[in-house]
């Protein structure tokens, strides 16, 4: 959790877009903004997101100055030393500029306007967004690209994450994430791309959102207990217990899944917002042991 938000307002920061789409060398565009990667490699980068703090430390640790607040890096002694700049969507421009940054890595939808006042000044920024695995190899190889770094062994390593063979038959999967509303992952999201790439058979893939959340659908009870699931993930931002808030509910005792005690709960972080990379493993391999009945 991120001091100063809410768990409800942490899940609904993630699932508006919080993480990274790689882009190519040419000129892109994120909400208008220009994004032309630096003609050099970088030497001072700024980095206004967890997950591409991370990414940035494993490619070249000498050349990250700034990082976010919160408790997610805030342990970790690799980032001890580093300035910290501000939480989640508020980050702080006067320290960002204190720190003379050759380029700074923000996130799509969040840093927007910080981006434009940014260039404005002469910084370069890039805003980033991942909702899939292949989003998460592209920013790798976009980032260490601008770093003058080799991008093979971090894509190497997490990319041994992932099965080899996909489960036969391939389980029926529900995820709930959050409880008011409750929401699940259809496929263009984070969440759902791993559950696909995992061999799960996610139960509301092919659903498209009538939400604020692109890449999430909302569930009643009577959808639940329509799909059934074989499994059962549960997420929940809001709670130490994720399971507690729906063992309270009419219909989870009706569940398959409940019933046969394949009911998991999960972690926020690594299965509905990236977070970092080393919460991206241990979701890769909960799923794993969870989807082969393990």
């Amino acid at each position: 959790m991120l001091s100063r938000f809410s768990r409800r307002q942490t899940l609904a920061f993630a699932l508006s877009g919080l993480g990274a789409w790689g882009l190519s060398r040419a000129v892109r565009a994120q909400g208008g903004i220009p994004q032309p990667l630096p003609e050099v490699p970088v030497d001072r980068v700024a980095s206004l997101t967890t997950l591409t703090a991370d990414i940035l430390y494993h490619l070249a640790p000498d050349k990250l100055v700034g990082i976010p607040a919160g408790q997610l890096l805030e342990s970790d002694p690799r980032f001890q030393g580093l300035a910290r700049l501000g939480l989640g969507n508020q980050p702080n421009l006067e320290q960002i500029i204190a720190l003379q940054p050759d380029w700074v890595v923000g996130a799509s939808g969040f840093h927007n306007a910080l981006a434009e006042r940014l260039q404005e000044l002469g910084i370069p920024t890039y805003l980033t967004q991942v909702n899939s695995w292949a989003a998460l190899e592209e920013t790798i190889t976009t980032l260490a690209t601008a770093l003058g770094a080799d991008p093979q062994p971090l894509l190497q390593e997490y990319g041994s994450l992932l099965p080899q063979q996909q489960p036969d038959p391939q389980p029926k999967t529900l995820l709930l994430a959050g409880t008011q509303p409750i929401l699940s992952p259809n496929r263009q999201s984070w969440a759902g791309d791993l559950l696909e790439r995992f061999g799960a058979d996610n139960l509301t893939a092919t659903l498209q959102s009538q939400g604020q959340f692109r890449g999430y659908v909302t569930l009643s009870a009577e959808r639940i207990l329509e799909a059934n699931p074989e499994i059962l993930l549960v997420v929940n931002p809001e709670a130490s217990d994720p399971l507690a808030f729906f063992q309270s509910r009419p219909f989870w005792n009706q569940l398959q899944a409940v019933q046969t005690k394949r009911v998991y709960g999960f972690d926020y972080y690594g299965l509905v917002n990236p977070g970092s990379l080393e919460k991206i493993k241990v979701a890769c391999e909960q799923l794993a042991q969870v989807l082969r009945g393990g």
